[in-house]
C-alpha cells in the first residue's frame, strides 16, 4: 500500500460503512441489490450523513465569508498604510495588524475554507473505493472494510439506467462509443457546473455590503466564479459517474443549505438583510441590536430607550470652559 493509500485507508473505511449501511437499508425495503438506483442513493445517503456532519462548520464558512468581505477596507487601509515600505520592520508591522484585524473580528482567510477542506479528503476516499470496484472485481476480491466482494461485484455490476455503470467516466465512455453514459455524464457535469456556478453567485450578488462590494476580496470572489466552472469542466471528464453523482447531490445540498442561511442569516446592510427586514416588517417584527428578531413594539421601546440614554448622558456630562488668558480672567472676577 502507497503512502496515500495509507493515509485513505481509515476514510475509506469509512465511506464503505456509510455506502453498506444505506444499501442495506434499502435492499431491507425491497430493492435490488445491483440495481443502479440502489447504489446511487446510497451515494445520496452518503451525502446526507456527510454534509450534516460539516454543517456547523458550513455555518463558519458562511460568517468567515461575510466578516472577510467587511473588513476588506479595513486590510486596504493597512496595506496602503505600508505601501512601498520593504524593510522588516515595516513588514512585521502590517502582518501583526493584519493578524490583529482578523483577531479582532473573529475570522482568517483559512477558516473560509474548513468545509472544503474537510470534504475534500472524503471525496478522495470516494473516488479511490470507486475507482478500486474494477480491480476488486477482477480479483474476486472487496475493498478495505465492509464492502466484501460480493458487495463489490453487485456494485460492479449496477447499471443507472440499464446502460451506465457507476465506475465508468466520459473518457472511458467517449473510447466504447456508450452514448447512454455519454449523455448521461455529459449532463451531469454540465449540471454539477451550473450548481455550483450558481451557490457561488447567492453569496457575492445578495449577501455582500456595499462596502464589502468595494475590496479586492470581492473582485478575486468575482473572479473564482467564472474560473472555478472550467476546472470543474476538465475534471468532470475522468471522474466516475458515482463521484460525479456525489458532487452534483453535494452541491444541491450546499445551494439550499447556503439559501437558508442567508435568508436567515444574512450580511447586515446586504440586499438579502434588506429583504429578511422587509418580511419581517410585515410580520410586525424587526431585528434588534443583538441581531434577535422581536415584535416591533418591543424594538422601538428598546430603540427609544437607547435614544433617551444618550441624551442624558449629553445632559450630564459636564460642560467643558473655554480656556481664557490672564486678563480676561481678572476682568470676569473684578465683574
Amino acid at each position: 500500500m502507497d503512502f496515500l493509500g495509507i493515509i485513505l485507508w481509515p476514510l475509506k473505511w469509512a465511506v464503505e460503512l456509510i455506502l453498506v449501511a444505506w444499501h442495506w437499508l434499502f435492499t431491507t425495503m425491497g430493492m435490488a441489490p445491483a440495481e443502479g438506483m440502489t447504489w446511487v442513493l446510497s451515494i445520496v445517503g452518503l451525502v446526507i450523513v456527510v454534509r450534516a456532519a460539516v454543517f456547523p462548520l458550513f455555518v463558519k464558512q458562511i460568517k468567515s465569508q461575510r466578516k472577510m468581505m467587511e473588513i476588506a477596507p479595513e486590510l486596504r487601509k493597512v496595506q496602503e498604510k505600508y505601501r512601498g515600505k520593504k524593510d522588516q520592520l515595516s513588514r512585521e508591522a502590517m502582518s501583526r495588524e493584519t493578524m490583529a484585524l482578523y483577531k479582532k473580528h473573529g475570522t482568517t482567510p483559512m477558516s473560509s475554507c474548513l468545509p472544503l477542506l474537510v470534504q475534500m479528503p472524503i471525496f478522495f476516499a470516494l473516488f479511490s473505493v470507486l475507482n478500486d470496484v474494477t480491480k476488486h472485481h477482477n480479483a474476486s476480491t472487496g475493498g478495505v472494510g465492509l464492502l466484501n466482494a460480493e458487495l463489490t461485484e453487485q456494485f460492479y455490476d449496477a447499471k443507472v439506467f440499464g446502460a451506465v455503470s457507476l465506475h465508468e467516466n466520459l473518457g472511458a465512455a467517449w473510447e466504447a462509443g456508450n452514448t447512454p453514459a455519454i449523455a448521461l455524464l455529459a449532463v451531469l457535469v454540465v449540471l454539477m457546473i451550473v450548481s455550483q456556478f450558481f451557490t457561488q453567485l447567492q453569496i457575492i450578488s445578495k449577501n455582500l455590503s456595499p462596502e464589502a462590494k468595494t475590496g479586492q476580496a470581492y473582485q478575486m470572489q468575482k473572479i473564482m466564479l467564472y474560473v472555478l466552472p472550467l476546472g470543474f469542466i476538465f475534471s468532470g471528464v475522468f471522474f466516475p459517474l458515482g463521484v460525479v453523482m456525489y458532487w452534483f447531490v453535494s452541491n444541491l445540498w450546499t445551494m439550499a443549505q447556503q439559501f437558508l442561511v442567508i435568508r436567515e442569516m444574512p450580511t447586515p446592510g446586504s440586499e438579502a438583510a434588506k429583504a429578511r427586514e422587509e418580511r419581517l416588517a410585515r410580520k410586525g417584527k424587526a431585528v434588534n441590536a443583538q441581531g434577535k428578531v422581536v415584535p416591533i413594539a418591543v424594538y422601538e421601546a428598546e430603540e427609544q430607550r437607547k435614544l433617551e440614554e444618550v441624551e442624558k448622558a449629553k445632559a450630564e456630562a459636564p460642560k467643558r470652559e473655554q480656556p481664557m488668558s490672564k486678563k480676561r480672567a481678572k476682568k470676569k472676577g473684578a465683574n
